[in-house]
């Protein structure tokens, strides 16, 4: 059973190490992370991109000079797509990019990628993460005390901490999320990851999600 670095609420005191559930595995499955990336990626396009043909734009009712005489190319519309204005041959239209993973994948994915943060030692228990109040200055404080500062930083917690979420939410580096609600691609935006010590005592229970 794999162990990993456990601090204090504040970073500051290490409390040892911290025995990871059985879970944690070591295996990590680069194709259901592939998968599981490219599906969340493609289920946050929202597909409203349109371009026009050339029955759609406007203008070119008749042609622009007769058939033959003119010593120039014939021409029936000045709305071809070779025109200036006119319409776009095979250009985007709306549509869905929804990409439906089965469950057994989005778990492997998950799981995947909490192993790799800690096979890659940027995996880290603390005691706590409930502040008292929303307040940024004691993220950055806690992150400077961990030497991440800087870094990409995901920060899951055992529950619902709002404070914890709104001390956060002004450092483009650090995200905040639930534990049971992380998926493999939060995990694998993150360069390091910093979970609370009630949440791997859940997912020990089998009280986590598959993300």
């Amino acid at each position: 059973m794999p162990e990993v670095q456990h601090v204090s609420s504040t970073g500051a005191r290490k409390k040892g190490r911290f025995a990871l559930p059985p879970s944690f595995d070591g295996t990590v499955h680069e194709g259901a992370m592939y998968h599981a990336v490219r599906a969340f990626l493609a289920n946050r396009r929202q597909g409203t991109h349109a371009t026009k043909t050339r029955s759609e734009v406007s203008g070119g009712n008749q042609k622009p000079w007769r058939q033959k005489g003119t010593g120039r190319a014939r021409q029936g519309t000045t709305r071809a797509a070779q025109w200036r204005g006119g319409g776009i041959v095979f250009g985007p239209h709306p549509r869905r990019y929804h990409v439906t993973l089965p469950r057994k994948v989005r778990q492997r994915a998950r799981q995947s990628a909490l192993n790799a943060r800690v096979r890659d030692g940027q995996f880290l228990v603390i005691e706590s993460l409930a502040f008292d109040s929303p307040r940024t200055r004691q993220v950055v404080d806690l992150l400077a005390t961990l030497d991440l500062t800087g870094r990409r930083v995901l920060m899951l917690t055992a529950g619902h901490h709002r404070a914890a979420y709104l001390s956060a939410r002004n450092l483009s580096n650090v995200h905040v999320m639930s534990y049971r609600d992380v998926t493999a691609y939060e995990l694998l935006w993150s360069e390091s990851v910093i979970v609370e010590e009630g949440a791997l005592a859940a997912d020990r229970e089998g009280g986590a999600t598959d993300g």
